[in-house]
């Protein structure tokens, strides 16, 4: 008997201990060092040390080769289970999307758009909004000029409407011009057709079964996804993705995207680069030709991608994949370093020279950081600002007051707005992290209702006093990549402040001024 119930348990265990194991599968992708997979540690270490040098900020980085991890880093503070915001790369997701629902024969790519939205058309359809397939919004050949993206979400509360009322000047399919509007009609679409939301509909087929979990995404004011960008998921998130695409679909060996739509979605569909010299082409990414919501790129490549340097870029020919997020004005010379280094890395690597250089590299990824603003050379005489709050004048922004208040070396800044409070830690010399639901700089920072529903941004703080009367604040959205700095000037009861985005031009900067609240 006591035999028995020991097989029975031993049985057990070994089920939970499979079950496990099936898990960490489906949840982790395998790690390798680069020597192992034939890389040159030495190509890695020269790339992190040229984007070292140069202007772009980077958050993460993430490199497989034969489908295993082989070198990854994040830049504290940001860290491997934080999501970041795609932009664009969304694109690529919708386009997924597309195929599943391709497969399921919910749609086809030859299907009408008018035909999906009979309620939404204008009193008079065009014959080119009548000949729009689904086909010219995957490849960002509608025809519409100029791109109405941002007429339209930060105008219209019915976005579908607002897009089919724009009129088509050119033949659809006859022209290229990047299009976010485009692919939002993609996941109104699929929203259409499956009475699910893209998110949702992904989860399944997507998400889950490549163990992507957390994931979040934008939305219009009617509840659908934007699609065209507002996805936000981690860098390994990312790194599974463009692996799905590198094996065609196959997951774990399972066929869970089918392979004649890899090929279909990551072929040139569209030249976007009509009348460039050849010189022209030869040194850009962006006029190897389009897609379905991904780009071909030199070196027998293709990607997706969102603004400021989100990337999943996939290397068929070296059996590889990049991924990376960051902050950056100049994503192609941003990929030029990647060409430059990592390109040349692969197959390059000797497993038996190398195990001394992998365990550099690997200890040089786990302390990468993006460095704190410069302390001050003197210690100055901190104006007492602590417990006071300061009446701002009407602004774009519509701060009302603005108080602070020190404990040791943190300072709470407090922020009304309206009806809303916030308040936000800032540390001296480190960056102290917290939540906030105020809302951080973006690029579509004018699309409507596009944050409801979300949770509270991730963001870390540091501060430092520049002079006795100057005090400068960064606030990382460490789930974005962007940054907004304040600087503070108090003059006795006065203050103004100037209010700048990482990513817009110093002319683009917001001074607010105001008076200690009597």
């Amino acid at each position: 008997m006591i035999v028995k119930k020991l097989s029975i348990s031993w049985f057990l265990f070994l089920l939970l201990l499979a079950a496990q194991v099936s898990s960490q599968t489906v949840n982790s992708l395998p790690r390798s060092t680069p020597g192992a997979e034939n890389v040159s540690p030495k190509g890695i270490t020269e790339f992190l040390e040229a984007v070292n040098k140069s202007k772009h900020e980077m958050h993460s980085l993430m490199i497989l080769r034969h489908g295993k991890v082989i070198a990854e880093g994040w830049w504290n503070p940001y860290r491997p289970e934080l999501k970041h915001t795609m932009y664009s790369l969304s694109k690529s997701f919708t386009s997924t999307a597309i195929g599943f629902a391709v497969s399921e024969k919910l749609l086809s790519v030859n299907d009408k758009v008018i035909s999906f939205f009979p309620d939404k058309l204008p009193e008079k359809v065009s014959d080119y909004l009548a000949e729009l397939t689904v086909r010219h919004l995957l490849s960002m050949s509608v025809g519409q000029a100029p791109d109405p993206t941002s007429q339209v979400y930060s105008k219209e509360t019915d976005w579908v409407k607002g897009f089919l009322a724009v009129p088509i000047v050119n033949k659809p399919g006859s022209v290229f011009l990047y299009n976010s509007m485009a692919t939002y009609m993609l996941s109104a679409i699929i929203q259409k057709v499956t009475g699910q939301k893209l998110i949702d509909y992904l989860k399944p087929r997507l998400f889950q079964a490549l163990g992507i979990e957390g994931m979040d995404w934008e939305t219009d004011p009617a509840g659908i996804n934007v699609g065209g960008w507002g996805l936000r998921i981690k860098t390994e998130d990312i790194a599974r993705f463009g692996q799905l695409y590198l094996q065609k679909g196959k997951w774990n060996g399972k066929q869970i995207l089918p392979a004649a739509w890899v090929e279909e979605a990551t072929s040139l569909k569209i030249d976007n680069s009509l009348g460039a010299s050849q010189s022209k082409k030869d040194s850009s990414d962006w006029m190897q030709g389009y897609c379905y919501q991904f780009w071909r790129s030199r070196h027998h490549s293709f990607r997706g991608d969102g603004a400021f340097g989100q990337y999943v870029l996939v290397l068929p020919e070296e059996d590889a994949v990049i991924a990376i997020t960051s902050e950056t004005a100049n994503m192609q010379d941003q990929l030029n370093l990647v060409w430059k280094y990592l390109l040349p890395a692969f197959g390059t690597g000797k497993t038996s020279k190398n195990k001394n250089e992998d365990a550099m590299l690997k200890q040089q990824l786990g302390l990468l950081k993006i460095s704190l603003p410069a302390q001050a050379d003197s210690v100055f005489a901190v104006p007492g600002i602590s417990g006071k709050v300061f009446t701002i004048e009407a602004n774009p922004k519509k701060i009302e007051t603005i108080g602070f208040a020190m404990n040791e070396d943190i300072i709470t800044l407090t922020l009304q707005v309206g009806t809303d409070s916030y308040a936000i830690r800032f540390g001296e010399g480190r960056w102290t992290e917290g939540t906030t639901t105020l809302l951080g700089p973006s690029l579509v920072e004018r699309a409507k209702g596009h944050f409801v529903g979300l949770p509270a941004s991730q963001v870390a703080g540091n501060y430092v006093w520049t002079s006795a009367s100057t005090l400068a604040m960064k606030l990382r959205y460490i789930d974005s990549p962007h940054t907004l700095t304040m600087t503070f000037h108090f003059d006795q009861n006065k203050i103004s402040v100037d209010m700048q985005d990482s990513f817009a031009k110093p002319e683009k900067k917001l001074t607010l001024t105001g008076e200690v609240m009597k």
